[in-house]
């Protein structure tokens, strides 16, 4: 039965419909752009993190300024529908150089920056396109819907890029998300929302998300919680699929089969959150997520023996995970979609992406510096280690009394 919310809001269907597609071919390039590193290029594991921080640099370099843009320029929907269709150029050149035989890692860390760059953009203009389309009573479950698509593409998408690598190569698998892209920005032009008034700059207009940010112990808490597990969370991917397929043996075919599998987690997250958030609390339920999310990781360091074994630890990694992060991402979203006023969505997100997806860079950086110097299992473990430690930031603030979302703050 199609969900009522998608029934009865032709809108968010049509938002929701382009966001599905391109989820999945983010998953297949997840996937497939270090494999091509690894695999086309032998990239080793100081690249691996150089690659990682080149994709994530402009979350610290340009959120903020963008996120002050938006809000004062608006026009969101031709915002992200612009930062679409860069994108998949960007990934498009990346199979012609291969085809031509001229591709470079260099190349890769280009491509890496420029999508990120346009990744910021799209991200700080969603929140504010969001909620014109979904009134505030439902935002959980649109949020639902749109996390619950994204598990679903961790479950086909590993397991799709994972083997056309393996039939094709890395960088034809690239394409799938090229087409994505270019069929989010088709249904974004469908949809003609009443987007909130543009404000104009005035002194402190650019930092105005990041006080937003300060004087709520709710929001601060939140941020400082999941950047010190992103940090670490980054250290950790930096270098799993290179620990995956060097140290453990796995083909990048069963890997991404086994990942797309334990994904499953995800999706059944997407649709518990709704119940736990009641049960436990929204709050509660928040917090959970925190430490459901990185604690399963710790299976992927210890795993070893025989090969079944192996790849069921890895996959109940990804399962346990996957669980988590929806629990984090649906709540937290509405969280801040409850509670921060219209005027100040695309400078809160811009603000809290300098910090949250700031630290993603340094988190590459700072997994493929270990990897190379202690190795890349002990570092596996200091990551895993470092990311269970950042929910403890969110036990002395107001999330564990928060039974419902929080009123708007004017």
């Amino acid at each position: 039965m199609t969900p009522a919310l998608l029934r009865e809001n032709a809108p968010f269907r049509r938002f929701w419909a382009g966001e599905t597609i391109s989820l999945f071919g983010d998953q297949v390039s997840l996937i497939a752009f270090p494999l091509v590193a690894v695999l086309a290029l032998h990239a080793h594991a100081a690249q691996m993190g150089y690659l990682t921080a080149a994709a994530l640099a402009p979350n610290l370099l340009f959120a903020l300024h963008f996120g002050a843009w938006v809000d004062r320029r608006g026009r969101r929907r031709q915002t992200m529908i612009a930062a679409d269709l860069g994108r998949a150029a960007a990934l498009a050149s990346i199979p012609l150089a291969y085809a031509l035989g001229v591709l470079t890692i260099a190349q890769l860390y280009a491509v890496a920056f420029l999508t990120g760059t346009l990744s910021v953009l799209f991200a700080v203009s969603y929140s504010t396109l969001f909620t014109a389309l979904v009134p505030r009573e439902r935002y959980v479950e649109a949020n639902q819907l749109t996390n619950g698509s994204r598990a679903l593409s961790f479950v086909g998408g590993p397991s799709v890029g994972g083997l056309l690598v393996q039939v094709f190569s890395g960088p034809a698998a690239l394409l799938v998300d090229a087409v994505s892209f270019i069929a989010s920005a088709l249904f974004l032009g469908r949809i003609t929302p009443v987007e909130p008034p543009t404000e104009q700059a005035e002194k402190g207009h650019l930092v105005a998300g990041a006080r937003f940010i300060w004087h709520s112990a709710l929001l601060r808490s939140s941020l400082l919680a999941t950047a010190t597990i992103n940090l670490f969370n980054f250290a950790f991917f930096a270098l799993f699929l290179l620990y995956a397929t060097r140290s453990l043996h796995v083909r990048p075919g069963t890997l991404g089969l086994v990942l797309g599998a334990g994904a499953v987690g995800g999706l059944i997250g997407s649709f518990a959150t709704g119940p736990l958030s009641r049960k436990l609390g929204v709050g509660r339920a928040y917090i959970a997520g925190m430490f459901l999310f990185p604690v399963p990781l710790l299976l992927v360091p210890a795993a070893g023996g025989p090969k079944p074994l192996v790849l069921a630890m890895l996959f109940l990694a990804e399962f346990g995970s996957g669980f988590g992060v929806m629990l984090i991402d649906i709540l937290g979203g509405a969280l801040f979609q409850a509670a921060v006023p219209d005027r100040l969505r695309a400078r809160f997100s811009g603000a809290y992406m300098v910090v949250n997806y700031g630290v993603r860079p340094l988190g590459g950086l700072l997994g493929g510096l270990l990897g190379s110097a202690v190795g890349l299992r002990e570092t596996l473990w200091i990551a895993t280690a470092g990311a269970i430690l950042g929910g403890l930031f969110l036990l002395p603030s107001p999330a564990p009394r928060l039974r419902e979302l929080p009123e708007q703050v004017p």
